[in-house]
């Protein structure tokens, strides 16, 4: 079989990840003594042929698969096979990327919006380079060496290092000379191994190029410049010890090629990469600054300019970019051991940038900003907010062994993701095998889930969760904590939010604006900022602005007090300044859908308090608006957004019991019948819409109002078809409500029903400890009504006889 043919057809076979995975791996297992032959036919197939087919792969998702279901041996055959052909170094590099813990794993995450990972995924200053394999050829090294060089040379815009980075090029410059004369059929055997070490060491120097050119990383990699100047002085010196090692004796190179290798040799040796004087200074003007901040004194903004301008940071967008790097790499390192001061300093420079973006740069382009909120999703500080109904964490998010939330997610050789204190101690008992699918472990390395672990700690801050024993580390990066990361972050914090609240009170519409986008951004970032913006008076001028502005306007302001509604105080204030009838008013008749959503989410979050939920009911527009947005006609992102947050905004009015009556009165049933119809591939508005009915069954109006809508088939249909646990559990209440208080119809329906009864027994051994009890009462309830009914006592299912709902 052509492998080119089978890894042609991973490509293409299917959009699912599992079966391309499956397709690569039967392109590449390859024998173990011969990597190169298929073991179908024996044929050979040469590595430059595997390696063209690989090149061309990468833009066909050939690598996203490949991180699908982790093979480490096919990773590593994939690399020899690199190593041994005429392959870019970009392929290189991106098979490293694979390798690399830091490499983001599978999105387990139900939630549609998550928070996307960094676009590069590698870590600043990490050198993640690839040794060639020993047998490498002196053909295919020689042109990896070519294409590496050239690509450092192309490396030119540089923020930093810029004297450091000059000298390097032109060193490497010199030895692209050297190397453009050599020939591959002269090189001898003696000299693979030097420039095996040579290739290394470039592959080392061309990311810490790019880091000294990397879009966000500017401020990063100033305060980290005396760092990095070592680093220069250390590649230079392992290239020097590489030239040493070459047989120049023995290459068969003019005699000026050979004296251009001996003085790029001595030069670097004798080159001293030192720090940058300019470099310095702006890192010694930001170190200053930030002590300023640190006693509680605001600094000149004239100074910060001038660090903004040394980076070229010139835009708005541009600090935001540099935030966002922050940010990333804040989240990142909290899976590696490293010092408080480094947490602080990065706590420190976040803040320092907010307060750049929004005290300096006057200017937001809201229309770009749209644009490029529509591919970062949550990123972009967007206000658009997927709610749930469950606020206990996503079945992904518990480790397998323990079932708790996972604070320190890891992956094994099987590709499983554990809690890495109880894949520990598993291993530590002498197991040597995978605790959820049985397989043998190849071995016991433990891989960091950086980006499942990201999606635990973002759903942590957003719904006011603790994760149990955290490290004081952990807790100050994870967003959680209600202290800012340092002194220098809370003060500039502070001072930040009296900025933004003047001018939401007292700025031109413009300023307002953009104001209220600085809070909307600022407030998702923690829980130290959302109590800094409640304290210093945003909540009111932000409620005035709902009723004031434009569509845009409306929108930043409604997007900031959802964030901060998330805040008890923030709650607290906006009730107590009057805010819910401007929120009602919107969430009625807002200038965009956009808005009226995020009006839906507010009602949520105010209704996390018990004594608010009885005044939101009794107003009302609050249930009917709730309930028209529910039956607004649409299929697109933002309509469905809309459709689940006011489902679940009526399930938090719902534990108030008096709403019950008010919710059925607004017809919430037959409009969340009509959702659950035509949704039932959207799984997580499937679990709140159950959540919702399984709330109001447990009256006897309820119970009717769902029997009416002719729901019972439905749910039969999702408890036979649903693997999701929380959704048979859902269903199994809303079966015993409709029992208990639906009339003898209802049970006479479901004894009838034969499959019911080998479905509750199921989930009594595999179901929720809730719903195990729910389907053991409604086994006996149906059981005694078939006994009665055999003995002459019962009912008869006359009253359900007719189909309820046609489910195909």
């Amino acid at each position: 079989m052509n492998i080119s043919r089978l890894l042609f057809t991973f490509s293409a076979t299917s959009s699912k990840p599992h079966q391309k995975a499956s397709c690569l791996n039967a392109a590449l297992i390859f024998n173990d003594s011969d990597w190169g032959t298929c073991p179908d036919t024996r044929r050979s197939v040469s590595g430059e042929q595997i390696a063209d087919v690989l090149t061309k792969s990468l833009s066909l998702g050939l690598f996203q698969a490949l991180c699908v279901r982790p093979a480490r041996r096919t990773l590593h055959a994939i690399i020899q096979i690199v190593a041994n052909s005429n392959i870019h170094s970009y392929c290189t590099i991106n098979i490293q990327k694979i390798m690399t813990p830091n490499h983001p794993h599978p999105n387990p995450n139900p939630n549609p919006n998550p928070r996307p990972p960094p676009a590069n995924p590698r870590r600043p200053l990490s050198l993640p380079a690839v040794h060639p394999s020993d047998n490498i050829s002196p053909a295919t090294l020689l042109s990896s060496l070519l294409t590496l060089s050239q690509s450092i040379l192309n490396t030119t815009t540089f923020f930093t290092q810029r004297r450091n980075a000059r000298e390097a090029t032109r060193q490497v410059s010199l030895l692209l000379i050297f190397l453009q004369h050599l020939h591959a059929s002269l090189l001898p055997n003696d000299a693979v191994p030097s420039l095996s070490d040579l290739h290394f060491s470039l592959q080392n120097l061309l990311f810490l190029l790019q880091d000294c050119s990397r879009e966000g990383a500017r401020l990063f990699m100033l305060l980290k410049s005396r760092h990095v100047a070592s680093q220069f002085r250390s590649l230079f010196r392992t290239i020097s010890d590489a030239l040493d090692k070459l047989p120049l004796n023995v290459i068969k190179v003019c005699w000026e090629v050979r004296e251009l290798v001996e003085l790029v040799r001595k030069q670097a040796r004798k080159v001293t990469f030192e720090l940058d004087p300019e470099d310095q200074t702006e890192a010694q003007r930001v170190y200053s600054v930030l002590q300023q901040f640190e006693r509680g004194t605001e600094p000149d903004l004239n100074a910060m300019k001038r660090t903004l301008t040394y980076l070229e940071i010139k835009t708005w967008i541009d600090c935001k970019r540099e935030v966002k790097f922050l940010e990333d790499v804040m989240l990142s390192s909290a899976s590696s051991v490293s010092d408080d001061e480094e947490a602080s300093l990065l706590s420190g420079l976040i803040s320092f940038l907010c307060y750049c973006r929004g005290v300096i740069f006057e200017h937001v382009d809201f229309a770009s900003l749209h644009g490029n909120s529509q591919s970062e999703g949550r990123s972009s500080g967007g206000g658009s907010e997927v709610l749930s109904c469950e606020r206990r964490p996503p079945e992904d998010f518990r480790c397998p062994i323990s079932l708790e939330l996972m604070t320190d997610p890891v992956t094994t050789s099987t590709g499983q993701t554990y809690d890495r204190t109880s894949i520990q101690k598993w291993l530590k008992a002498g197991n040597s095998v995978c605790p959820k699918t049985g397989e043998r472990l190849t071995n016991r390395e433990l891989v960091p889930n950086t980006t499942l672990k990201r999606l635990i700690q973002q759903f942590c801050v957003d719904n006011g969760i603790s994760v149990a024993k955290p490290s004081i580390r952990s807790h100050h990066r994870s967003g959680a904590s209600a202290e800012a990361g340092s002194p220098a972050a809370a003060h500039a914090i502070q001072f930040l939010c009296w900025f933004l609240a003047r001018r939401l009170a007292f700025g031109t519409e413009e300023q307002q604006n953009k104001a209220a986008y600085e809070v909307r951004l600022l407030a998702r970032s923690n829980v130290f900022n959302r109590s800094c913006l409640v304290e210093v008076g945003t909540v009111p001028p932000l409620i005035d602005l709902v009723s004031t502005g434009g569509r845009t306007v409306q929108e930043n302001a409604m997007a900031a007090l959802l964030k901060l509604s998330k805040h008890s105080s923030g709650q607290q204030c906006i009730m107590e300044s009057r805010g819910l009838a401007p929120i009602l008013k919107v969430l009625n008749r807002g200038l965009s859908f956009q808005a009226r959503q995020i009006a839906a989410a507010i009602i949520f979050y105010l209704c996390s308090k018990k004594e608010f939920r009885k005044i939101i009911g009794d107003n009302p527009e609050a249930i009917p608006g709730l309930v028209e947005m529910i039956k607004e006609e649409g299929t697109d992102n933002s309509i469905m957004c809309g459709k689940k947050n006011a489902v679940v905004a009526v399930f938090g009015l719902l534990l108030h019991p008096e709403n019950h009556s008010k919710v059925l009165a607004a017809g919430a049933v037959p409009a969340i019948v009509r959702v659950l119809s035509s949704s039932m591939d959207n799984a997580s508005l499937v679990t709140d819409c159950l959540a919702v009915l399984a709330a109001l069954a447990e009256t006897t109006e309820g119970a009717t109002a769902v029997l009416q809508a002719e729901a019972l088939h439905m749910i039969i249909w999702f408890l036979q078809s649903e693997t999701s646990p929380v959704v048979k559990e859902h269903c199994v209440s809303i079966l015993m409500s409709l029992c208990v208080h639906g009339g003898s119809g209802a049970v006479a329906f479901l004894v009838e029903e034969s499959s019911i009864m080998p479905l509750l027994y199921s989930i009594i051994t595999g179901g929720t400890p809730h719903a195990a009890k729910k389907s053991r009462s409604l086994i006996r309830v149906l059981q005694e009504f078939n006994e009665q009914r055999t003995s002459g006592l019962g009912g008869s299912s006359s009253i359900l006889r007719q189909p309820l709902i046609h489910m195909s």
